[in-house]
């Protein structure tokens, strides 16, 4: 048998990486290489044990990133904001660098679009400029790369955005977001479309492709999660400038990226339809929510449901 081709994956702990590790290690396709600041961790060790390497190594250390993508065919990057902030700039400038000077023939990065710039600069959202920002120095080199721009998680419902309980026992969901659907996707199956994009390089390359599992309005999400839950749920807009002033950090930068998805993003569902395509058992935010009940259940501080 010949000598499977590796793909190193960064972030591989991670909600991102984790899921295109998964899904590799399930195709066998190819030997799945993994960067982890600290490989002695639950989460490393299930890599391991699902047939996976894992290499000690930082996105803030360059010199592991070469290290580590010695031998390699493929690159799955992607960086963290809400953990790094400004210093993902760095991170992502050190993997750019370390693909540029390998032999690397496969590079999907996980970037966003530039807010700012398509809002005539009207809209900062740093979380998802500095992605833009980084996908642009990539272009600039020319690296045999792919665009990944990941929509909005549906398990952002059970952390950032749980629906919250009013005075009369339902519950409201309440964001910037107006009547423009909302592109969303499962985490779990953004490795399937990665998985495909790997799959078919040639076709891949030096393009964007949008991962969408579902576009809707939030208006939509919330009358899922009514028929899912057994309780009601409602959809309120609140004004940018109402969201911003919340107080929570990172409370502008979200504001802006409601109001731009809802000024300037019509709709996803070109991206909608070629993540089906590329990977057929993408979840819409309903079978998603179904199979995710008791979470969910359990982000509203409900009791668990009898099975």
């Amino acid at each position: 048998m010949a000598t499977q081709r590796i793909i190193l994956v960064t972030g591989a702990t991670g909600a991102q990486g984790g899921s295109v590790a998964s899904h590799l290690l399930a195709g066998g396709k190819f030997a799945v290489r993994c960067l982890s600041r600290k490989p002695d961790s639950e989460r490393a060790l299930a890599l391991r044990q699902a047939g996976a390497e894992v290499l000690k190594g930082d996105l803030g250390d360059p010199a592991s990133l070469r290290e580590a993508m010695k031998g390699c065919y493929g690159v799955f990057g992607v960086t963290n904001y809400w953990e790094h902030f400004d210093g993902e700039f760095r991170h992502g400038k050190n993997l750019i660098d370390a693909v540029a000077a390998s032999s690397i023939r496969h590079f999907v990065f996980s970037t966003l679009p530039h807010a700012k710039k398509l809002s005539d600069g009207e809209l900062d959202v740093p979380h998802f400029d500095l992605k833009a920002r980084l996908e642009e120095d990539a272009r600039g080199r020319d690296l045999p790369a792919t665009y990944v721009h990941v929509a909005f998680y549906y398990e952002n419902f059970l952390a950032f955005f749980p629906p919250r309980r009013e005075a009369d026992g339902t519950f409201v969901v309440g964001v910037p977001q107006g009547d423009t659907p909302l592109a969303a996707v499962g985490v779990e199956d953004v490795g399937g479309v990665v998985q495909a994009i790997f799959d078919r390089p040639e076709e891949f390359r030096n393009t964007t492709v949008g991962i969408v599992g579902d576009d809707a309005p939030v208006q939509s999400y919330a009358e899922t999660m009514t028929r899912v839950l057994g309780v009601t749920v409602a959809y309120r807009h609140v004004p940018r400038e109402v969201f911003a002033s919340l107080g929570f950090p990172g409370a502008e930068d979200l504001a802006n990226m409601f109001d731009f998805n809802r000024r300037f993003i019509p709709n996803r569902r070109v991206d909608l339809e070629r993540s089906r395509e590329l990977y057929p058992k993408m979840r819409t935010f309903e079978s998603w929510a179904a199979a995710n009940r008791q979470r969910l259940r359990g982000a509203l501080g409900l009791a668990a449901a009898a099975s």
